[in-house]
């Protein structure tokens, strides 16, 4: 009887979605400390504030992150967000941090061969696009850093160019099953990819910088600028 007590208690704990067994919500952040996450790739800063982590932008940096400890494969992460205007942000999931110098040969969009060389703490990966709302690519995924292109930039998708709200909170849903990745803002349908490069990998909160990887500056008068996270939350699908 005990054990039976004890398998319909872990049972009781999981749902089932889409045919996947889902774990209870996990809370990243705990609104107070930046405790299982560290900063990687730039000088942009990350701090605590009234229950949010802060990512501030610094002059002459590269793009920043602050990524998870744990690494992450199948998931829905649920967050909440608010942008500057004027600063371009993103979430990272799937992501690798460059443990060494790397080279990435592709085929870019053009029909041309690209090589790309990441330096070592690089942060790479699949991202989901936090812009200004006119932008309409907010909740698109982009892959930073290895294809420098969009795999859905959202331009047939005219209810979910107009999903994020300027100056306001914005919830981000995304969905990562096997080769597919979905994402939703404020609850509107958005990207909907399937791509199996990467199917495990940190997740990722961007500052964006004011240098290139190249090191050319992207834009010539600097502003601080912030971008703000919380409630920042997974739920690991087995």
């Amino acid at each position: 009887m005990k054990l039976r007590s004890m398998a319909a208690g872990v049972l009781a704990a999981l749902v089932v979605t889409g045919g996947a067994w889902a774990g209870e919500w996990i809370a990243l952040f705990d609104g107070k400390t930046l405790e299982g996450w560290s900063v990687h790739s730039g000088s942009c800063t990350y701090h605590v504030e009234e229950g949010a982590i802060v990512g501030t932008t610094a002059e002459m940096s590269k793009n920043t992150f602050l990524c998870t400890d744990k690494e992450y494969g199948d998931f829905i992460l649920e967050l909440d967000v608010k942008c500057d205007p004027g600063l371009n942000s993103g979430i990272q999931i799937r992501s690798t941090i460059a443990d060494r110098e790397l080279a990435f040969t592709f085929l870019a969009k053009q029909g041309t061969v690209r090589t790309v060389v990441l330096p070592p703490d690089r942060v790479y990966g699949y991202q989901i696009e936090i812009a200004d709302g006119e932008s309409g690519m907010c909740g698109g995924v982009y892959d930073e850093a290895r294809r420098f292109y969009f795999l859905d930039d959202l331009s047939d998708a005219p209810e979910a160019q107009k999903a994020f709200k300027n100056g306001e909170w914005n919830t981000y849903r995304i969905q990562c099953r096997g080769d597919r990745i979905q994402t939703w803002v404020n609850d509107v349908p958005c990207a909907d990819v399937r791509d199996a490069v990467t199917l495990r990998g940190v997740i990722a909160l961007q500052v964006h910088g004011q240098v290139s990887l190249g090191g050319t500056k992207i834009y010539d008068d600097y502003v601080e600028r912030k971008v703000r996270f919380k409630n920042i939350r997974i739920q690991e699908l087995r």
